[in-house]
């Protein structure tokens, strides 16, 4: 029998790798980026065509490679940053492994363009499915081009995995953030189908997020800074009212790699603990400088994750940084040790003012049980220092309701003695045995006892049916604005609007495109309140859809219904008319599901005449 193992071809293993390193055209633009910074580049420009799936181009003005070099990148674990197996410990780059670019070679078609400043000529190399199909000596800027053309041309099946362009170009976005983040000292631009997406001057931390997410996180920003024996930390984190309920604004940089780390999170969001709702989540962006013999950055094939030797006390200073943060500028909750609250008002006075005790003025001859006195002759106390006789002209005065005498009916006391006013109000609602508990549920008589039903769940029941349907027939009403209003969106959120737009038009709204990262709103559905503005709705639609999107994994018509039903229905805590209570009950039963609440959680609780007897032991 013969041997049955044997060594893979080059080009396989590439392949193998490429499923590891490059995932999506987002994964290549990253590795790309990183090796023009490690290359010391200070200007990189990124062109990007059809969501980086025809090509993904990097132009970098680095120390650029010699011929031999250029040839040299392309095979594999081939790399300028380590020689032996203590340089792990001591990396400060960003690619390190030499695989990046084998994996890319075996899975694309790859132009390689490449000059060093000291040379009077440059190189260019070809290569298509890891062979070599040309390299030549040609002329060309200092520094290294590199073009990544049709990505997965030879393996049909990962081409076929890939999303649409609209969420391809999403990824692309969140991976040039990241690295454009974590290097302001660079010039950055990023165009995509011939137009720039991203123009990003040299400049410090600050100015970075500003240019990335807009010119209103001026205002959102404060900054973190604490220098330990362990670690260096620094950046800024958000304020907590501008918080949203959705993850995406959120980085942490170990020696300016970024990083996913839950725990080191976790920190941050316990400092923010006693100013945020445990569902909201603030922005933060933060560089932890750290020895690097003190982690292990090779846990993971995407190096997003680290290991670190003293995790308790890197949360601790993280935890402990944020929250001083927060205190020193006055954004969470202190307490004055030092004064005694309740003396404050006498503090202001001056010196020369007397303090006038409060008086309270009462009448000695009133009697609750002399004969012949009604509700309405009970006195009204005051403390404004009028004489009994004044105030005895008043007594009924506290009792007294605003209303006309025509919507009152009269009604006898359990003694029928004496009368008591009823609204006409309250007749209705009893009359109709339907009335508001706590402004929360609804009551209504059944045949068979009464049933309860939550009037936040019941509306969003309602209300995401109907923009269910109105995204099938495409002919959800409109109703204008009066004053038309501009919303300026971050990058990634703007894309995900234009992919969105047919379907939030057929919703009812109106909106169009009003220059870069801009939409202008002419008007909102009609079958939804102005409780708030037409900005806001648009906002908190982008965040429950993002929200929806990564908890539910739910198709995009379904996520858009369901954020725009949650954020527009009726609240807890809202008093209804007896009219509104009863249409909101017969459009509830109007639906295919009134049982059910978005969420899974009942609807409606019925009580029955018996359970409530065996409560009352009858």
């Amino acid at each position: 029998m013969s041997d049955i193992i044997q060594l893979l071809p080059d080009s396989v293993a590439n392949q193998i790798a490429a499923g590891e390193v490059v995932q999506r055209p987002a994964s290549a633009l990253k590795e790309l980026i990183e090796n023009a910074i490690d290359s010391g580049a200070d200007k990189i420009q990124v062109l990007i065509r059809d969501a980086g799936k025809s090509l993904i181009q990097v132009i970098d003005n680095g120390c650029g490679m010699s011929m031999t070099d250029a040839r040299m990148c392309f095979e594999r674990h081939a790399t300028s940053k380590i020689r032996k197996a203590e340089d792990l410990f001591a990396i400060r780059t960003m690619g390190f492994r030499g695989e990046a670019m084998a994996s890319i070679a075996a899975i694309a078609q790859v132009e390689l363009k490449t000059q060093r400043h000291e040379d009077e000529l440059g190189t260019c190399l070809r290569i298509e499915g890891s062979e070599i199909i040309s390299q030549e000596p040609i002329a060309c800027p200092p520094g290294t081009s590199i073009s990544v053309k049709n990505l997965f041309y030879n393996t049909p099946a990962r081409r076929n995995f890939l999303k649409g362009n609209s969420v391809e170009m999403r990824h692309i976005n969140d991976e040039f953030q990241r690295v454009a983040l974590a290097n302001p000292e660079v010039f950055f631009t990023l165009h995509h189908d011939g137009n720039e997406v991203f123009h990003l001057p040299k400049g410090s931390l600050k100015q970075r997020i500003i240019h990335l997410f807009g010119n209103a996180y001026n205002q959102k920003l404060v900054p973190v800074e604490e220098n330990t024996s362990i670690i260096e930390l620094k950046g800024y984190i958000g304020k907590p009212e501008f918080a949203k309920k959705t993850r995406g604004e959120q980085f942490f940089f170990v020696n300016n790699r970024f990083i996913k780390d839950p725990y080191l999170n976790h920190a941050v969001m316990n400092a923010f603990e006693e100013v945020l709702s445990s569902d909201s989540f603030p922005l933060y962006v933060l560089f932890i400088d750290i020895d690097p013999s003190k982690i292990d950055i090779n846990v993971h094939p995407t190096k997003t994750e680290i290991k670190y030797q003293d995790e308790k006390a890197i949360y601790a200073i993280i935890r402990s940084a944020v929250k001083r943060s927060l205190g020193k500028y006055n954004i969470s909750p202190t307490l004055d040790f030092n004064q005694e609250t309740g003396f404050s008002q006498m503090i202001t006075h001056k010196a020369h003012e007397d303090i006038v005790p409060p008086s309270i003025a009462f009448n000695p001859d009133f009697n609750p049980f002399r004969p012949g006195k009604t509700e309405r002759e009970i006195p009204f106390l005051r403390n404004t220092g009028e004489d009994r006789t004044s105030v005895s002209k008043n007594w009924g005065s506290l009792y007294e309701i605003v209303q006309p005498e025509q919507s009152r009916q009269s009604g006898m006391d359990l003694e029928g003695n004496r009368h008591v006013e009823i609204d006409n109000q309250v007749l209705k609602v009893l009359g109709k045995q339907i009335f508001q508990l706590h402004n929360r549920f609804i009551i209504s008589q059944i045949k068979s006892g009464f049933m309860l039903i939550d009037q936040q769940a019941a509306h969003e029941r309602i209300l995401y049916e109907r923009f269910l349907q109105h995204l099938e027939n495409r002919q959800g009403a409109c109703q204008q604005s009066l004053f038309p209003q501009t919303v300026t969106l971050n990058t990634s959120d703007f894309e995900l609007v234009k992919e969105l737009l047919p379907d939030i038009h057929a919703l009812g709204f109106q909106i169009r495109t009003f220059g870069k990262n801009t939409f202008i709103i002419d008007g909102i559905p009609a079958d939804i309140g102005t409780n708030i503005s037409e900005v806001e709705m648009l906002e908190h639609l982008i965040e429950g859809f993002k929200n929806n999107q990564s908890a539910l994994k739910l198709n995009k018509r379904d996520s858009l219904a369901r954020a725009l039903a949650r954020n527009t229905s009726i609240k807890a805590g809202l008093a209804l008319s007896v009219d509104e209570m009863n249409l909101l009950i017969d459009e509830l039963f109007a639906c295919e599901m009134p049982n059910t609440s978005l969420s899974g959680k009942p609807v409606i609780s019925t009580f029955t005449l018996e359970e409530l007897l065996l409560r009352f032991e009858k």
